[in-house]
């Protein structure tokens, strides 16, 4: 960041020893986070529910890959929209109209419909890929090259996201309980208050992120913008078409296709990379861990989201809920992860220091082994509690909460390292190449993930205890043998920690 920008920045004032901006960015992200948990907890459910109560009436296995379609885009659609921020619009633009577009799409999915309901769900990808990766450029804008409060504020933006994730399956679960789209309305009203509230202290930001990097000029304004219609236009024919019966669209068969698609595409950019991408000696060996740091990206996330699927599922028919008379909404389980991380996040932090102080702290690559393996011991649990379900007996809620207590032991041992150290490992030409390769990893996992719960059949919980053991022995099998092979990929990094 340019000097004139940080001291503009630092101009608006500073609360708890931080820019004031930060404080903007903060309730913005929360307000969003509210909006995108609260909305994707109750997803499946509705999907599931029968028509006659306000659901859908869709299968599991179509739900689950219509869900896990959903939550790769959001992924995927964050390289171009960190594109329009950075050579069209400024990332304070992209933030704003992202928000209005995401608001939009909540409403739009409070109105009945099958139309209404897939058109929401696409406002919602897009207005999430303009704002997500870039409020959180905006984060790093605040700060000065060197400023040692850096890390600490993405510390303090990362406690929104979470808080904000928390509160959203509340709310939005427990007014779903009366209508589905309330629900829905609700996350809208949330991402709105966040939008009011970014209006009204925008003005903390100064000049980070008010304009692109560069002047994009006319001619690359014109495009975008022929490109922007020209993708809507098409988005729109094809969701008027399936709705219309003029494209038979099935779900499934989308999802297994788009899978196929990002794996092919990724192994193809690295195979290029690998044969023409003019990599010296040092970059080759860094490469071959970056490979291996993404393929154990996709299988965690394939796993971890189960949380938003089959785990949901598995809460709304097979868990006991009611206490006291009152009877707690399936999606409040997805709570527990972010307020796990809230919890857990600090002892983290410091269990790192204390390793590296006594030059203990694991490599990257057996920190995602570690967390491969504590993502296999949660489904673990749930192999106990399948079995239970699959003689006929309904489970506490415990086994969820253990499940997902290791779900997010698991995910604080491998997440917050990920995209960081791929971008350490890679070669400075190829670092926003790489970003995109991770995010299309991510995505794919999330589709993977659908796939995989859609094997969860209410019709054959008899499956189910097996169907978990698959998933503890591919990721226990993969994480004991990445932390096999740690020592060896460890020095393949060099110096990189």
């Amino acid at each position: 960041m340019s000097p004139d920008v940080a001291a503009a920045a630092r101009s608006a004032g500073e609360v708890a020893g931080h820019p004031r901006g930060l404080a903007t960015l903060f309730f913005t992200e929360m307000w969003e986070r509210f909006s995108y948990y609260g909305m994707r907890a109750l997803l499946v459910l509705f999907m599931v529910d029968q028509v006659e109560d306000g659901g859908l009436g869709f299968s599991d296995a179509t739900a689950t890959a219509v869900y896990g379609l959903y939550t790769a885009a959001v992924y995927l659609v964050a390289l171009p929209g960190g594109w329009i921020a950075d050579r069209i619009w400024g990332a304070q633009r992209a933030v704003w109209f992202g928000g209005i577009v995401i608001a939009c799409g909540h409403f739009v999915l409070a109105i009945p419909g099958l139309a209404s309901f897939f058109g929401g769900l696409i406002l919602v990808v897009l207005g999430t890929g303009l704002l997500k990766p870039n409020i959180s450029a905006l984060v790093g804008e605040l700060y000065g090259e060197g400023d040692p409060r850096r890390d600490s504020g993405f510390t303090i933006f990362y406690m929104g996201i979470n808080i904000g994730a928390a509160a959203g399956p509340l709310v939005c679960g427990w007014l779903a309980g009366g209508n589905w789209h309330y629900g829905f309305a609700a996350a809208g009203i949330g991402m709105l208050a966040g939008l009011v509230q970014f209006r009204a202290t925008r003005a903390s930001l100064g000049d980070c992120g008010l304009r692109p990097g560069a002047d994009p000029g006319a001619g690359l304004r014109r495009g975008a913008a022929y490109a922007s219609a020209l993708t809507l236009a098409l988005v729109a024919f094809l969701l008027l078409a399936g709705l219309n019966g003029w494209i038979r669209f099935n779900a499934l068969a989308l999802a297994q296709g788009t899978s196929v698609v990002i794996a092919a595409a990724t192994a193809a950019w690295f195979a290029y990379i690998f044969s023409a991408g003019g990599l010296n000696s040092e970059e080759r060996r860094r490469m071959i861990v970056v490979v291996v740091l993404v393929l154990a990206c996709a299988m965690f996330w394939a796993g971890f989201e189960q949380a938003g699927s089959s785990l949901n599922l598995f809460a709304e028919r097979y868990t006991l809920r009611e206490f006291g008379g009152f009877e707690i909404p399936a999606s409040w389980f997805q709570s527990l992860n972010p307020v796990f991380i809230i919890l857990l996040a600090p002892l983290y932090s410091m269990l790192w220091v204390a390793l590296a102080r006594r030059q203990l702290d694991p490599a990257v690559p057996a920190k995602f082994a570690i967390g491969l393996i504590i993502l296999g011991l949660g489904f673990a649990v749930m192999i106990g509690a399948a079995s239970l379900v699959a003689a006929g007996e309904q489970v506490l809620p415990t086994w969820l909460l253990f499940t997902y207590l290791l779900h997010t032991m698991g995910e604080l041992a491998l997440s917050p390292v990920g995209l960081s150290s791929v971008t350490k490992l890679a070669p400075r030409r190829l670092v926003g190449q790489l970003m995109g390769m991770w995010f299309m990893a991510t995505g794919l996992g999330n589709i993977i993930a659908g796939l995989i719960a859609g094997e969860f059949s209410a019709d054959a919980v008899e499956q189910m205890p097996a169907l978990y053991t698959q998933i503890v022995l591919t990721s226990v099998g993969s994480g004991v043998v990445l932390l096999l092979f740690a020592r060896p990929l460890r020095r393949l990094m060099g110096g990189v920690r």
